[in-house]
């Protein structure tokens, strides 16, 4: 594709501002994008003008059908396709579709994941348009962005917390820029850029392996002779293949007004990234959705599969979804960003020092926000942070806030620039922070990168729980400051308080160690290594207190999530655990028993031809797996009667914790045994690829 057709296709499906500009009265443009650009609510009586826009829109770009397209708590998006056709007699039919069509929607909520909030025989649910994303056309329907409730109200979805802590953060933000004088800006939103790793495999490969077809992740696999300890890949020339697909995927999502922006290998082999420029965090969430949804459709027209699993092989790193957070004002001001004095900047220091206590305050439910039965195989792990919460500032932020504590003058010295040493090229300017890419959450120079969220995850989550602890420590400091006599002096009383009372979840070493983990239990920062131990706190008295506080979810919604995370994770190692039984018995037990079937014919062969022949490797070896086949049988039952009593758990929080107890040991027993097998096996005999061979494939 040539570079001048960029701007010319970008955003070409998507009913954008500029769409709405032309298409729509101006009084109606202007009240919607009022809607837009402040939250209010959305004028009822302009529906029935926009929908018949949108509707003529669509249907000139190929759509036939709409769809509300929300995203309940399955992890994944839902939609449900109306053709625009109404038939008026006489074998006739026209195109409609109404402003009622436009703003509510009933899909059937009885078949989607309610933790308790609907019965089975209650199937009424309602989607309700969100006019702060914009509508798109995919696979000739157009697509309009919804929130999902409940025939009582409750939100079934993940979008309407969302929307409701992105208007938590704009209310206590403001009242934080009005105190420094800021009367101009009338809307502040947290902003995301979704970083997205995946691997892509052969697809023959692919469908060899039930595990990957099932689970999306291997269950079992020997190491291979080489994995990436070459670093070879990372950064590496594009294979061919993969180029030829990363083109397609970046101009469809162009299309999509979706600002794919940077693309290249990742450190494992196979592994690759994805990563966007910033959006308002709900057109995140909705573009991120988007981006694996096309990385899965596109991978298979060149004959390749797309892993999203958070640790697809074991021994190789695995992937996460880097959640990089900011907050901007309606004027385009980013307000983490440093500026020239940082150390001076107090309103910069006073935002930075409500996101330290927010997260230090809520680390329990950012480790919630990336807890899932995937992502407990990766962190802690290869290019992973740990299960514990900590922040890293830089050099510079540490020792402001240090001299802040102690009262001290701080004098940066710092250089601004660096040479190289090359005459001809170019002096570099410093950032103001290093990276530590073994810390959770790091601050970057603007922004915040909550690294700790897994590939396969929806980020909406991570973000409800960002933006709302960060409205709570805003509200907390607005209430102390606004009735201040003397503005400068509270404020620099209220950043030693806060800086020393947080300073525990500072950390800016090696999040990796053994060492780091013995002092954060010393600091008292918690460490959930597991999702049901951290689960287990959703539904604590200050979580409770703070997602009420500000209406983003009642306790009604966060019990019902609570029963979720727990029902998903019991499902998706009830998968797992039978699809390790169904691989043993089908195919690996029977695979190595014929081999060693064919291996005991060739010593008899061999012995019957060649007087005294010497055939005791072949006897060796047909002894070790005979020995192995009967482990691996031993096993195999006793996961098997692990599993039925895990079926036989009636609560979702004790079945999930018998799983990653009980079942869990018998998994990994059962691999362990395997993969010895697998070793001694001979490939051809070998029922399914191995890691080598799907890893260096593409």
């Amino acid at each position: 594709m040539e570079n001048k057709r960029i701007p010319d296709i970008f955003a070409c499906r998507v009913f954008s501002e500029d769409v709405m500009r032309e298409r729509l009265p101006k009084d109606v443009y202007k009240s919607l994008i009022n809607t837009m650009a402040t939250g209010k609510e959305i004028d009822a009586s302009i529906a029935d003008v926009v929908a018949g826009a949108m509707k003529d829109w669509a249907i000139e770009h190929g759509a036939t059908h709409y769809t509300h397209w929300f995203q309940p708590l399955t992890g994944v998006t839902a939609e449900k396709h109306d053709a625009f056709l109404t038939p008026v007699g006489g074998g006739k039919a026209i195109m409609e579709f109404s402003g009622k069509e436009l703003i509510k929607g009933e899909p059937d909520a009885s078949s989607f994941p309610s933790g308790g909030l609907r019965a089975t025989f209650e199937a009424r649910g309602y989607t309700a348009w969100d006019p702060a994303s914009y509508a798109f056309i995919k696979d000739g329907s157009l697509y309009i962005p919804t929130a999902f409730c409940s025939y009582t109200g409750e939100a079934l979805d993940t979008k309407t917390p969302l929307l409701r802590s992105m208007d938590a953060i704009n209310t206590e933000a403001l009242r934080i820029l009005r105190l420094f004088g800021d009367t101009a800006t009338k809307r502040v939103t947290s902003t995301v850029g979704a970083e997205q790793e995946y691997f892509l495999i052969d697809e023959a490969d692919y469908v060899a392996r039930r595990d990957l077809f099932y689970c999306g992740r291997t269950l079992f696999g020997a190491p291979p002779v080489k994995g990436q300890e070459l670093d070879d890949h990372y950064f590496g020339v594009l294979p061919p293949r993969v180029n030829l697909f990363m083109k397609e995927l970046d101009e469809e999502l162009w299309k999509l007004g979706i600002s794919a922006k940077t693309k290249h290998n990742e450190a494992a082999p196979s592994q690759h990234e994805l990563a966007p420029i910033f959006s308002t965090t709900n057109i995140a969430v909705d573009h991120n959705l988007l981006t694996m949804e096309y990385m899965k459709k596109i991978a298979p027209r060149y004959k390749m599969a797309c892993l999203l699993a958070e640790k697809p092989f074991v021994g190789i790193n695995g992937s996460g979804k880097h959640n990089n957070w900011s907050i901007a004002t309606d004027g385009g001001v980013n307000l983490l960003k440093p500026g020239k004095t940082p150390c001076e900047n107090k309103q910069f220091l006073l935002i930075h020092a409500a996101v330290i206590k927010a997260v230090d305050e809520y680390q329990d439910l950012l480790r919630i926000s990336a807890a899932s039965a995937g992502n407990d195989c990766r962190l802690g792990g290869d290019e992973a942070p740990p299960a514990i919460i900590s922040i890293f500032l830089g050099d510079e932020l540490d020792r402001i806030i240090e001299s802040i504590i102690d009262g001290s003058v701080y004098s940066n010295k710092d250089p601004k620039y660096m040479s190289l040493g090359v005459p001809y090229v170019p002096s570099i300017r410093r950032d103001t922070t290093d990276r530590n890419r073994t810390s959770p959450f790091a601050f970057t120079g603007n922004k915040f990168e909550f690294r700790m969220v897994g590939s396969s995850q929806n980020i909406a989550l991570a973000n409800i729980v960002l933006n709302t602890a960060v409205a709570n420590s805003f509200r907390e400091f607005a209430d102390k400051l606004e009735g201040a006599e003397d503005f400068d002096a509270a404020t620099d009383t209220l950043l030693a308080e806060t800086f020393k009372a947080h300073k525990r979840i500072l950390f800016a070493g090696n999040s990796y160690s053994e060492e780091w983990e013995k002092e954060a239990r010393e600091r008292g920062l918690s460490n959930f290594k597991t999702a049901p131990e951290a689960y287990e706190h959703f539904t604590d008295e200050k979580n409770i207190a703070l997602f009420t506080r500000f209406g983003v979810m009642s306790e009604t919604e966060m019990r019902s999530r609570r029963e979720i995370f727990f029902e998903s994770y019991r499902k998706i190692k009830n998968i797992e655990a039978r699809t390790m039984l169904e691989m043993t018995v089908r195919d690996i037990i029977p695979a190595v028993s014929k081999y060693i079937g064919k291996l005991s014919e060739s010593v008899n062969a061999t012995r019957a031809a060649i007087k005294n022949a010497n055939v005791a490797c072949e006897v060796d070896i047909i002894e070790r797996l005979s020995e192995l086949l009967s482990k691996t049988y031993d096993a195999y039952s006793a996961l098997e009667r692990a599993e039925k009593s895990a079926i036989a758990k009636r609560g979702e929080v004790e079945a999930a914790f018998f799983y990653k107890d009980t079942v869990e040991a018998k998994m990994q027993a059962l691999r362990r045994v395997v993969d010895e097998m697998e070793i001694l096996t001979a490939r051809e005999a070998w029922p399914m690829p191995t890691y080598g061979d799907i890893i260096f494939k593409i």
